[in-house]
């Protein structure tokens, strides 16, 4: 079994259109996905809109679900392998459970799977994949599933900033870390998984566009909107 750090007491709920995650002590931040979301920049609202419109309403929420499931089974079998549990995987998530097989193969050390981090200092909270080493190096991982091929971490969107979100998130929480390295693997189903590595420089890069991202949040919401004791 994996050499595992001890996990925080959290859950998430959801609140004017907006996901929290609330720890043990009562005290409830935003999440990572929704400060992004509340941020995000207009020609990516536009570019989000114009599928929209091209597609269609009830195409968009289909495929927008379709991918959700996959992405929710894909995860939960990862998690269990993670964990040491082999029952096979789901017929729906395995081609992408295939592509990115052998990426799991280079990942040891596993110390937290699914965990709920808090970055108090900054107001925000999270939930992360999987920390572990990859290739022996110390990193928070992130796995995504696509219909095609990324190519390019430019067209990531808002994930990178994710993954640094959660890094300064763990650090906070688990000092003893100091994790300053992210992986993110895109499982494209019948294709070999997209590996996207994140060094220490590129990753301080993104955290200082997270924090901008945080900062215009609450600019925009009020700090005393966000956290507050249930």
């Amino acid at each position: 079994m994996p050499d595992l750090l001890p996990t925080l007491t959290a859950k998430s709920t959801r609140a004017n259109g907006q996901t929290y995650v609330v720890d043990a002590q009562g005290v409830r931040l935003p999440s990572v996905t929704t400060i992004l979301n509340a941020t995000k920049p207009a020609a990516d609202r536009e570019a989000l809109a114009r599928w929209r419109q091209r597609v269609g309403a009830e195409a968009a929420k289909q495929i927008s679900g379709t991918a959700s499931r996959r992405g929710t089974q894909t995860h939960s079998h990862i998690r269990r392998h993670l964990l040491g549990d082999d029952r096979p995987c789901p017929p729906t998530a395995l081609p992408y459970w295939n592509s990115l097989h052998p990426v799991l193969t280079e990942i040891n050390s596993v110390r937290l799977v699914e965990g709920f981090v808090f970055h108090y200092e900054l107001g925000y909270a999270g939930k992360v994949d999987c920390v572990a080493s990859y290739q022996g190096t110390p990193c928070v991982c992130d796995w995504k599933t696509s219909d095609r091929p990324k190519q390019s971490i430019e067209r990531l969107g808002d994930a990178p900033l994710q993954l640094a979100a959660y890094c300064g998130a763990i650090n906070q929480v688990y000092e003893e870390l100091k994790l300053a390295n992210a992986l993110l693997v895109v499982a494209v189903a019948d294709q070999p998984a997209e590996i996207f590595w994140l060094d220490a420089d590129r990753l301080e890069d993104y955290w200082q566009q997270w924090q901008l991202r945080v900062q215009q949040f609450y600019r925009r919401f009020g700090r005393d909107h966000s956290i507050v004791r249930q």
